[in-house]
């Protein structure tokens, strides 16, 4: 399952999620270091290991939860 940043936003730890999902942990040079975690849509992220470590969205839930009807 080869996972890389991609260039994708990334968000830091206390920000509020913008969606629901699976949010990998990156380094500040954007290597992908392994961990997730799953978060729901604003509610903060959780505080990371290191210092100057984010976010980035892997796995977007797909439960429709947010979406208008």
């Amino acid at each position: 399952m080869g996972r890389s940043s991609g260039g994708g936003n990334r968000f830091r730890p206390g920000q509020s999620a913008p969606y629901s999902g699976q949010y990998g942990l990156v380094g500040p040079r954007g290597g992908v270091l392994g961990p997730e975690v799953t978060s729901v849509q604003g509610k903060p992220l959780p505080p990371t290991p290191k210092p100057r470590q984010s976010y980035v969205l892997v796995d977007p839930s797909n439960n429709g939860s947010g979406r208008k009807r």
